[in-house]
């Protein structure tokens, strides 16, 4: 980026993160149970006043249901959020977590409440796209390409988002704005481009 205001920005903003993070599990498991709700976004507690929340929610790691995909959770923000800065620089990786932050304010005022959980799927899905034939050791055993935690995270959120009711979808969508901004053309692109490819396959086979 070339213009002036690409200078500025948080350097090594995903290390805060996953340090903030890092924090709120140690607390959790060791301190207050109840941390998260006191940092979490909720339109009630925002609206009585309680503005920390803006930004205190993106501390608080996303949980799959125990501490180990908690853990890895982290770790993958990490490694995924590391490598974007790299390639986008601080403005730019800053202005990316920055719209995922500002769909979940949306998010939470329009329908009540919003977690990181789609925050940190965009940096997943983003990293996926960049750098879609990188191969990863899934469980740190497994070698797999990224594209393949990207198809799978993806199927997931359309699940999920298929199966709500309309606040819901809402909801997921604005949490997605930064990557909707950032890869919505392309990933309309490479999709239509998938099922074009599909259906000459298909007429082919006759």
């Amino acid at each position: 980026c070339a213009l002036p205001i690409c200078r500025y920005g948080i350097p090594n903003l995903t290390n805060i993160l996953v340090a903030g993070q890092i924090l709120v599990l140690a607390i959790e498991l060791f301190v207050d149970r109840t941390i998260s709700f006191w940092l979490g976004l909720s339109r009630s507690l925002l609206l009585q006043g309680q503005v920390w929340r803006a930004i205190s929610f993106i501390f608080i790691p996303f949980s799959g249901g125990s501490i180990l995909s908690v853990v890895l959770g982290i770790y993958f923000t990490w490694f995924v959020g590391t490598a974007l800065e790299r390639e986008w620089g601080d403005f730019r990786f800053n202005l990316y977590v920055l719209l995922g932050m500002a769909g979940a304010w949306l998010a939470c005022l329009l329908t009540g409440s919003a977690d990181t959980y789609c925050l940190s799927l965009s940096l997943l899905l983003a990293f996926a796209m960049l750098y879609p034939e990188l191969q990863v050791l899934l469980f740190f055993v497994i070698p797999l390409k990224v594209k393949y935690f990207g198809i799978f995270a993806a199927t997931l959120w359309v699940f999920s988002f298929l199966s709500m009711g309309m606040l819901g979808k809402l909801n997921y969508l604005l949490c997605m704005l930064g990557f909707l901004l950032f890869f919505g053309p392309q990933a309309w692109h490479n999709i239509r481009a998938w099922v074009r490819r599909e259906q000459w396959k298909r007429k082919n086979r006759r």
